[in-house]
């Protein structure tokens, strides 16, 4: 099962209800607080029900939406890649075609509502039958089942199993089935059940968030290490050695306790027939207690938080890794979804490199989804355009979340992107822009009309040949010609009113 997409409603700055398409990988960018953070700890809340990382509560609810009098946080999520066969009881196998438990996209939308940013409701979004006669099967009871047979003369093999009576009064109402999208409550009778069974489909969640500490006793840690002593100790062989341990011990402990109370019978029989030595059999002992103290050091035996923040951080990151795996492969769960805010937090410009090309990887995975949150330009050019995901604020000042389409050029600019989300503008941008102009025969029309400036061009003899250009075009000397020196040198504002002048010509032509 894989997730394609989620949709947020009235959580935390998110009211209107908005829908974010996700793929293998997908990476959040904008500009600091605006909720990039957000959609993932919302993944968080909707899979690990307050048992992951993050916990809801009522101030998530959205405060505009609050002040309506609506206090309903809606998350919700669509899944994609659906299992062919899901077992909803011990003896019978369906599909979620067979119990119209898909929305009319023929997807699998489950929606959870939080009131007040309490507990939540789930419901599942269906493309269902509403015939009266063969309406809200999912919500009755057996003796329910049995009385619309009977009505009907409708013939079933089996009335003991639910799904067997589902699936024939579905059948024989095949043609006026009267199908409309509509909310399942999953908390009653066999819609209930279902939505236990379903879980055990969804993907694993884990989130690694960018302010958590950086210790070597951190759970990311710690787990890892722990569950490996269990596995360990687990093993057969390691098992027989311990048995043989005990054994010894437990011998040399009877020897010593009996020389000790025969010496005591000596001075004082009483006492002595009193006493009985206990010793522990080899499965009580609790061997992994011997380990509890598992970590990892460096050089010279260094703890990881003693080290720089950059490699306790790297370290961390590749433990949070390595315990998603682990748990998934201690459940069964269908896949993983690797949510990380922030990666290339105190990561030098090398391993942010690094990171992203292993994410990227790691997202080709079987069953695998990689979901990122960057402040980096240097990430974001090692993306695919389709990677991205823009949240910004729409002409009304509403959150939204943008595909990344390219805006001013014919090709994905990356570097657009990083204007667009960081303000992080370069000469190498403006010179996409200017070269972009200037191949469609534009340059002209461009600088017609604009103030000039003067611009020394050096002569390859090295002589000064003095012209005239518009800012545009000094800039873009400058850049093509850092030999030339007799010229003052543009400054960052220059920069960006040049870049800025060709936005908006190319925008607007």
């Amino acid at each position: 099962m894989k997730l394609k997409s989620i949709k947020l409603k009235n959580f935390r700055s998110y009211k209107d209800e908005l829908s974010i398409d996700i793929e293998d990988l997908t990476v959040f960018v904008g500009k600091n607080d605006i909720g990039k953070s957000t959609v993932l700890e919302a993944l968080d809340i909707f899979f690990n029900d307050g048992k992951g990382t993050i916990k809801i509560d009522k101030d998530d609810v959205n405060k505009s939406a609050l002040l309506e009098g609506d206090n309903d946080i809606f998350i919700s999520v669509i899944f994609d890649d659906l299992p062919a066969r899901i077992i909803i009881d011990s003896t019978n196998e369906t599909t979620f075609q067979d119990e119209y438990l898909l929305n009319s996209d023929g997807f699998l939308e489950i929606i959870k509502k939080y009131p007040n940013g309490g507990s939540s409701k789930v419901f599942i979004n269906a493309y269902h039958p509403l015939n009266s006669n063969c309406a809200d099967l999912l919500i009755k009871k057996n003796t329910d089942y049995r009385k619309i047979i009977q009505q009907h003369n409708i013939e079933c093999e089996n009335q003991n199993l639910n799904a067997t009576m589902r699936k024939s009064i579905w059948q024989f109402f095949s043609d006026d089935l009267q199908l409309q999208e509509i909310t399942i409550d999953t908390s009653k009778e066999d819609a209930k059940n279902i939505w236990e069974k379903i879980q055990n489909y969804l993907p694993q969640y884990s989130l690694f968030q960018s302010d958590r500490k950086n210790s070597d006793n951190d759970s990311e840690v710690q787990d890892p290490l722990k569950e490996a002593v269990k596995e360990i100790l687990a093993d057969e062989d390691i098992t027989a050695m311990f048995e043989t341990i005990s054994q010894k011990v437990s011998t040399r402990l009877a020897e010593v306790s009996n020389n000790t109370l025969e010496k005591l019978r000596e001075m004082n029989p009483d006492i002595a027939s009193s006493l009985n030595p206990i010793i522990p059999n080899s499965s009580s002992l609790k061997w992994a207690d011997v380990f509890k103290s598992v970590s990892i050091t460096g050089d010279d035996s260094i703890p990881i938080n003693k080290r720089g923040s950059g490699v306790k951080r790297l370290i961390l990151l590749n433990f949070f890794r390595a315990e998603a795996e682990r748990r998934l492969r201690s459940g069964n769960q269908q896949s993983i979804i690797y949510a990380i805010e922030e990666p290339e937090t105190s990561q030098h410009t090398d391993h942010q490199k690094i990171l992203i090309k292993a994410f990227k990887e790691l997202a080709l995975s079987s069953k695998t989804q990689v979901l990122l949150t960057t402040h980096s330009s240097v990430v974001v050019k090692g993306l695919n355009f389709s990677d991205l995901r823009f949240v910004c604020l729409d002409g009304n000042d509403c959150k939204t979340v943008k595909t990344v389409e390219p805006n001013q050029l014919p090709y994905p600019s990356l570097n657009e992107i990083n204007y667009i989300a960081f303000n992080d503008l370069t000469e190498e941008y403006h010179n996409e822009l200017f070269g972009f102009i200037e191949g469609e025969g534009n340059l002209l029309d461009f600088t017609a009309g604009k103030p000039t400036m003067l611009y020394n061009r050096l002569k390859p003899n090295g002589t000064v040949n003095p012209e005239q250009h518009i800012l545009t075009q000094y800039i873009r000397h400058q850049i093509h010609h850092p030999e030339n020196f007799h010229n003052p040198r543009f400054t960052f504002e220059q920069l960006i009113e040049s870049t800025d002048l060709m936005r908006n010509y190319i925008n607007n032509n």
